[in-house]
């Protein structure tokens, strides 16, 4: 059991050192419904990447990139809600996904692997392969946290300050969109935003400072994959929803504490 588990335990380490970071932006500038589109879309991905023959993992990774740029150009060509064009987009691409996987010929797709993650699948290689990724958003991210948190905590100074917040909104998005798709793996389509905006709001209650937010909810992210690989382990359950059911039970305890006033 040891085996087959610890590989999946250090891709789930590693993804929490980004998943954390990036969920509390996530949470502060309300954009879960963001995060959602771009997960759905990722099975447009595995469906193109089939069909091109190339690897679907890298698909993934090229679509949700696409996307986050179509989405924003979208937002600011168009005088539809932000919302809106998420709600349209995340369905279409879901949808179109589902159908393209459908008409593929003498093609066997594994569909739940794909929107549920198949975490015990994951081998030392795809622990390397996240490793390059974890390293390159957190590379990024450290690079632009300062000004990302300023545009995020008052953008009409940031502004003042010279800041470009729209290069850093759309940085956001591309980083948002990379740790998606190198996540998906792990948790599959439909439970990637989880991972992502749970360890942050639950974080988000014991937190005074941004910094602080984030360690917690980095700790809180490793609880979750330590708690659901080990009830996946002992009782044999799906271990990609097994994670979310952890972090989000680490959710419903934090809502016992009492919030300063």
């Amino acid at each position: 059991m040891f085996d087959i588990l610890f590989p999946s335990w250090l891709a789930g380490i590693l993804l929490s050192l980004i998943t954390a970071p990036l969920g509390a932006f996530v949470v502060w500038r309300k954009m879960a419904y963001f995060g959602d589109t771009l997960s759905h879309s990722a099975l447009l991905g595995v469906a193109l990447g089939i069909f091109l023959e190339i690897n679907p993992y890298l698909a993934i990774i090229l679509m949700t990139l696409i996307l986050a740029v179509f989405m924003i150009w979208l937002e600011n060509s168009t005088q539809f809600s932000a919302d809106t064009l998420l709600g349209i987009i995340a369905h279409s691409c879901l949808s179109l996904g589902v159908i393209t996987v459908g008409l593929l010929q003498n093609v066997r797709v594994d569909l739940m692997a794909y929107l549920f993650g198949d975490l015990l699948a994951i081998n030392y290689n795809d622990v390397l392969l996240i490793a390059i990724g974890v390293a390159i958003v957190l590379i990024a991210l450290l690079c632009i946290w300062k000004p990302l948190l300023f545009t995020t905590v008052s953008p009409e100074l940031a502004q003042v300050e010279g800041i470009n917040i729209s290069r850093m909104k759309f940085l956001l998005m591309i980083l948002t969109a990379l740790t998606i798709a190198i996540s998906m793996k792990f948790v599959g389509a439909l439970l990637i935003t989880s991972l992502l905006i749970i360890p942050a709001a639950t974080a988000r209650r014991f937190s005074d400072t941004p910094e602080k937010m984030v360690f917690i909810s980095v700790l809180l992210s490793i609880i979750s994959v330590s708690i659901g690989l080990s009830f996946s382990g002992f009782y044999d359950t799906a271990a990609g929803p097994s994670v979310v059911i952890g972090s989000a039970c680490l959710f419903i305890l934090s809502l016992f504490k009492k919030q300063n006033h």
